[in-house]
């Protein structure tokens, strides 16, 4: 499903349960549980996103292994919360680099080739030469 937000809501309840390798009706009692929360249509059916069909088939998995409904209910909860915390960390880190980027003053310096000096914002680097010399030892000068 390339191309695809995962969080679109593709499916209806039938082809979400196939998906998911359960019966329609288990999929109606997890959203009245809150377990799965699909979107509804203006005429108030289900549509699930694949990011539904994937927490369907984990929360299949963990029943299997014998872990409650409210079991399951807090594991989603708390995996949830993890990710909206992995994201505010990227969120805060990218502020921080790009405040250390843009901070007044906060310059670096290389020279250049011709022994000149080079301002440099932070975090970037100078261009690489590329040239190739090539060095051929005067006969009439000793080493």
């Amino acid at each position: 499903m390339d191309g695809v937000d995962e969080n679109s809501p593709l499916f209806a309840i039938a082809v979400a349960a196939e998906l998911a390798g359960m019966h329609p009706q288990t999929l109606r009692q997890y959203d009245r549980l809150g377990l799965v929360r699909p979107t509804r249509t203006a005429g108030k059916s289900r549509r699930y996103s694949m990011r539904d069909v994937v927490q369907l088939r984990e929360i299949a998995r963990l029943s299997s292994e014998g872990v409650s409904l409210e079991g399951i209910a807090r594991i989603l909860q708390l995996e949830n919360q993890v990710a909206q915390l992995g994201a505010r960390v990227r969120e805060l880190e990218g502020a921080l680099a790009d405040e250390l980027l843009n901070r007044p003053g906060r310059r670096v310096f290389a020279a250049g080739v011709e022994g000149e000096v080079i301002s440099l914002k932070h975090g970037t680097r100078t261009q690489r030469r590329t040239e190739l010399v090539v060095w051929t030892p005067r006969p009439d000068v000793d080493l």
